[in-house]
């Protein structure tokens, strides 16, 4: 909230009322830019600010529970609550227990900005933010707030704000990942035609430019198929893929879309290589009649290994996961959020060596972090704002019997030509 200051009055007692409600305006959370960058100190010596108080730190949530990435969420809120709990349980980050405020925005943007400025005066940093339109229409609030931001979407759009980091690769490096990924394992070749089926909006613009960077260095060419995240069945893209001969397709959507196009390319005798952004698959889906089709044909890319991976970190995840919710299925989304918590409660411990827990010095101490490894993956350098923290991929595929419905294909690597798009892209 905008804090607008009373005109000068003439009176002495006008302008000594004026003064106190300025100081206390400055002490409530209305104005979280300012007090990003002052705040209180607590009786430890800790300055604090907005979602610090002697006892407490508050991380905020805006995920998505009831809309198309419902089974992400989910998995992203248990994850870190059970990073929370684990906290909370070895004494808390500087004294003090953690909690998080969950706010669900069913990957509806204007419910999302309404879920923000109502969570935003009362926590530190946004431990969860899903959605590339989501971030987008936040990203003035949350750069103005000074909030650091780790959202589960990664739009290379996202990139170069202070505030808000991308974990991992971009679409488009992804995507980039992908083409090569066909490319050398000779399911493509020179001259060869293929497809991409990707969402409108950030998510689906950004993994196109990454895909089409790529198919014209190797000589091919690309051909699309906006959708919407509603459109759930893709007999028309198929019918038109298939028109167009191509020899592979991408997918850049949701696990729905993803099956869609995987079951019904198969009963339409379209059996070309699938590659899939990470968020377009889910453990979930080896349980519906595209399985088959699934395993048969799909690979996926992502910044994450598979939580069937042997990494001792990740094992360990997986163990603590299935023990504290039991039955519920341990999906990229337990990684990903599992992930997230861990280095937001870093920078947290980072903030308070340093003597702050303003949002500025949680901010600070993030931007710090050349080498952060929390075990689940590849390392990842936050001090380039302007690139992403990872430009390492691996290389995934469905399999029904796995921990997590995926296997490793592929260990984290980067990509040919990664360097020189990044450098072309500026």
């Amino acid at each position: 909230m905008n804090v607008t200051h009373p005109r000068p009055r003439t009176t002495r007692t006008a302008a000594l009322a004026a003064a106190l409600a300025a100081v206390l305006l400055a002490g409530t959370a209305c104005s979280s830019k300012a007090e990003s960058g002052g705040g209180s100190d607590a009786a430890d010596g800790v300055k604090a600010g907005p979602g610090v108080s002697e006892k407490h730190i508050k991380l905020g949530a805006l995920t998505d529970l009831t809309g198309p990435y419902a089974t992400l969420g989910k998995s992203i809120v248990q994850a870190q609550q059970m990073w929370a709990d684990e906290t909370n349980a070895a004494g808390g980050i500087c004294g003090r227990q953690v909690e998080i405020v969950v706010k669900d925005h069913g990957y509806d943007v204007q419910k999302a900005v309404t879920a923000y400025a109502d969570i935003s005066p009362d926590v530190v940093a946004l431990p969860q933010v899903i959605g590339s339109p989501v971030v987008a229409a936040l990203l003035d609030d949350i750069e103005r707030d000074g909030m650091l931001t780790f959202p589960q979407a990664w739009a290379a759009s996202l990139l170069g704000k202070d505030a808000v980091q991308v974990l991992g690769t971009t679409y488009d490096i992804d995507m980039i990942a992908a083409v090569d990924f066909l490319t050398r394992t000779k399911k493509i070749a020179k001259g060869d035609t293929i497809g991409h089926v990707y969402f409108e909006g950030d998510y689906g613009a950004n993994a196109l430019e990454g895909s089409e960077w790529a198919a014209e260095q190797a000589g091919m060419k690309v051909v699309g198929q906006k959708i919407k995240a509603t459109d759930t069945d893709l007999t028309a893209q198929v019918s038109a893929l298939s028109n167009a001969g191509v020899k592979a397709v991408l997918i850049s959507a949701g696990p729905a879309q993803t099956a869609s196009l995987a079951g019904v390319a198969a009963a339409r005798g379209l059996r070309v290589p699938i590659v899939s952004s990470a968020p377009g698959y889910s453990p979930q889906l080896m349980k519906t009649p595209a399985a088959p089709a699934l395993e048969a044909m799909v690979h996926v890319v992502s910044a994450a290994p598979a939580v069937s991976s042997d990494l001792p970190g990740v094992k360990k995840m997986v163990a603590s996961y299935t023990k504290k919710y039991p039955g519920e299925p341990v999906d990229s989304g337990v990684l990903s959020g599992y992930n997230a918590a861990q280095l937001i409660g870093a920078d947290l411990k980072k903030a308070c060596e340093g003597g702050s827990l303003t949002r500025e010095a949680v901010v600070k101490a993030h931007r710090s972090q050349k080498n952060a490894d929390t075990g689940l993956g590849t390392p990842q350098n936050f001090t380039f704002v302007t690139e992403p923290a990872s430009r390492s991929t691996y290389v995934l595929k469905p399999a029904a019997k796995a921990v997590g419905g995926l296997v490793g294909v592929e260990d984290a690597h980067e990509a040919p030509g990664v360097d020189a798009y990044l450098a072309a892209r500026g």
